[in-house]
C-alpha cells in the first residue's frame, strides 16, 4: 500500500482507504473516491502543488497534501 502522491504521471492504482477530517473524506466519496476504485495520475502541476487524477471518467484536482491522506494499491 502507498500514498496517492507517491505515484508517477500515468500509474494506476486501486483505491484502499482515505484519511482526513469527515468532511473532507465525505466530500471525496461523494466524486467517486470510492474504497476499490480504479484511478490514474494524470499530471503533477508545479503550481501549488497540484496533482490531477481520473476517476471514473472524470478528472479532479487535489493537493499534494490531500493526496497523502488517500491510501492506493499500485495495479499490476
Amino acid at each position: 500500500m502507498t500514498l496517492l502522491s507517491d505515484l508517477s504521471p500515468g500509474e494506476r492504482a486501486r483505491l484502499v482507504q482515505l484519511r482526513g477530517e469527515r468532511a473532507f473524506r465525505r466530500r471525496l466519496m461523494e466524486l467517486g473516491f470510492l474504497p476499490g476504485a480504479t484511478l490514474r495520475l494524470v499530471r503533477r502541476a508545479g503550481v501549488g502543488q497540484l496533482i490531477e487524477v481520473e476517476l471514473r471518467r472524470s478528472h479532479v484536482s487535489l493537493r499534494l497534501s490531500e493526496a497523502r491522506g488517500i491510501h492506493v494499491e499500485p495495479c499490476r
